[in-house]
């Protein structure tokens, strides 16, 4: 598994370092398919924040925690992105046994609008847009960690997107044609 660190506004030394690496290495024993992490600390007003993001075969995987230590940071983000990574786990031996088909993927290229008076865009983001149930773009969305995801409607063929309302609640946009 490759491992890539990114500093922000702070110095890992080679001991915290060596701990990061010795730890995240251990997450191949919950999910054999990983194939890099990202772990990006940053030191902002007095506290640490450290984001562990791991590359689960074409699966994104993501947490995040602050913390007053950065290894205290780490540890944390660490332990929600094994649970995140036992939810998944979990959630593909269900649909294997569900007898799922096989998943295709492609790619969406995303083409920006420069016109005088539009609002400047400061991020453009690729994503893969899978095909897949509501259900399970919202399992994706669980373990990404963000309030909503985009995805291509296996029935339908649409792109939609789902989104979190409340704690126990979701909404799907859908297009009108």
């Amino acid at each position: 598994m490759d491992i890539r660190f990114v500093q922000r506004g702070c110095e890992i030394d080679d001991r915290l370092r060596d701990y990061m690496e010795k730890k995240i290495s251990k997450l191949e024993k919950f999910f054999k398919r990983i194939l890099n992490c990202q772990i990006v600390v940053t030191h902002h007003k007095g506290s640490f924040n450290v984001e562990t993001t791991a590359n689960a075969n074409g699966v994104i995987l993501r947490a995040e925690e602050d913390a007053l230590e950065p290894r205290k940071a780490f540890d944390q983000s660490l332990k929600n992105l094994e649970r995140r990574i036992k939810k998944y786990n979990s959630y593909l031996k269900d649909r294997a046994q569900l007898g799922a088909g096989e998943e295709f993927t492609f790619s969406v290229d995303e083409e920006t609008d420069n016109a005088a008076n539009a609002p400047a865009v400061d991020k453009v983001k690729k994503v893969e847009v899978h095909p897949m149930e509501a259900a399970e773009a919202v399992m994706q969305m669980e373990l990404v960690g963000h309030a909503f995801f985009m995805f291509q409607n296996a029935a339908t063929g649409d792109i939609n997107v789902v989104y979190k309302r409340g704690e126990n609640s979701y909404g799907l946009i859908e297009p009108v044609r």
